[in-house]
């Protein structure tokens, strides 16, 4: 093994540090370093949104028939458990480790999801209930919002730098 794959294979934490490591994602190693939250952020989103539109999608009204806020608020639950658990473990560097920051973390984790959340069920409510839109270009539409709104709520509060104790 020659010095720089020793160096970066010290410098590796992650599964995905691991996977640019390989030879023919070498060309993407600088902007996958500097962009890496981000990155990651995306990805595991893209999965959480899988995660919630499928459990929205088997419980909705054409499949086990369900209304279509239950279904939502079923899909959001799933969704906000599997978020949490890649965002801390995979997404941001700064994650609390005491177990009162921990709790104020999942608080203020769920907080925010809890505000997107009311988003959503907002436009929901506006566009499928009220204007009889179709269900899911609506949940496309405000997943997209969702996104962006949780992705800044996720780096400015919940794990924000420099709180890692304070949390």
């Amino acid at each position: 093994m020659t010095e720089n794959e020793n160096n970066l294979q010290t410098e590796k934490t992650d599964i995905f540090d691991r996977i640019m490591a390989l030879p023919f994602f070498r060309l993407f190693e600088k902007p996958y370093k500097k962009y890496k939250d981000i990155l990651l952020y995306l990805f595991f989103g893209v999965l959480t949104t899988l995660v919630n539109f499928v459990v929205f999608f088997l419980l909705g009204e054409n499949v086990a028939g369900l209304n279509v806020h239950i279904a939502n608020s079923v899909a959001w639950v799933a969704g906000v458990a599997f978020a949490y658990v890649t965002n801390r473990t995979w997404v941001f560097k700064e994650h609390a480790e005491t177990r009162d920051g921990i709790i104020k973390e999942v608080l203020s984790f769920t907080g925010g999801r809890l505000f997107t959340y009311g988003f959503e069920e907002a436009m929901l409510l506006i566009f499928v209930t009220w204007l009889k839109f179709d269900e899911l270009i609506i949940k496309v539409i405000a997943a997209v919002g969702v996104v962006v709104l949780n992705y800044i709520i996720s780096k400015v509060i919940v794990f924000k730098k420099g709180g890692k104790e304070g949390k």
